[in-house]
């Protein structure tokens, strides 16, 4: 195993190798989570239940050392190298565990690769983490720890503020271009929609629940679950490979009911 000096990437190495054993799980009461979560034990009770898992190096989460906006948070996913070993994906979880609701979105790659980045937003610090589960049912977790001012989840964003999100809702932008380091289409999206969490006072939970793209035979090509905590008007890149052609549509809905249809060309 290789060490570095920073205390957290060797926290961080001895996780990988401990995983879900009982020794970790018993040894103190985060479960043996690398980064010394308390709310790591219910988030793997609730997500993962008694399922194999284990902590990995081969899902690569990247995040800001701090988020300067709290409310815009990036972060980038890649489990490239997880299929590698481990073979084909069937979801990637992504949770924050200190939020007020700490589910941000579940994404099915399907026919694409398993990269995803997009922004969320963040209450406080804490550690953001991809679950991802691969078709043996075995759970495979990457982590980064983000730091943050705090507020992301409990003030309004600018358009619900300026009240400009009824003109917009449901518009889509979208860009398809070559990946020109590693190849493949990469699609870029915007849809526009307030994404409200629900902690506001007086402004309910108003946020896009499902995202599917599907190619010309009407085959899905990936697939997104969104909750609250994703950022207002998500921006999201997803990697979708050399044998993918378009145009694809775009179709989805919010939790009103409210529908979101777009064909995207490349």
């Amino acid at each position: 195993m290789k060490f570095t000096l920073s205390r957290r990437h060797a926290l961080c190495g001895l996780g990988a190798v401990l995983g879900g054993s009982a020794w970790a799980q018993s040894a103190d009461p985060t479960g043996g989570d690398p980064l010394g979560s308390m709310q790591w034990p219910v988030l793997l009770k609730k997500h993962m239940g008694g399922a194999t898992w284990r902590f990995t190096d081969e899902v690569l989460v990247k995040g800001p050392e701090f988020a300067e906006d709290a409310m815009n948070v990036p972060v980038f996913v890649d489990a490239r190298a997880l299929v590698r070993t481990a073979g084909p994906i069937d979801l990637i979880r992504l949770v924050a565990d200190r939020n007020p609701i700490p589910h941000i979105l579940d994404f099915e790659p399907l026919d694409s690769w398993p990269v995803l980045a997009f922004r969320f937003r963040m209450e406080q610090g804490s550690p953001v983490r991809a679950m991802v589960r691969t078709r043996d049912g075995r759970w495979h977790v990457g982590q980064t720890w983000v730091n943050a001012a705090g507020g992301g989840c409990t003030v309004p964003g600018l358009t619900r503020a300026d009240g400009s999100w009824s003109r917009t809702l449901g518009q889509v932008q979208a860009r398809v271009f070559r990946n020109v380091i590693e190849g493949g289409t990469r699609l870029r999206l915007r849809v526009m929609h307030p994404m409200d969490t629900g902690l506001v006072a007086g402004i309910p939970s108003f946020h896009i629940e499902q995202l599917e793209l599907r190619d010309p035979q009407d085959k899905a090509v990936w697939r997104l679950a969104l909750h609250e905590p994703v950022a207002e008007n998500p921006l999201l890149t997803l990697e979708l490979g050399d044998a993918v052609r378009g145009p694809w549509q775009l179709s989805g809905r919010d939790n009103n009911g409210n529908r979101i249809d777009a064909q995207v060309k490349a």
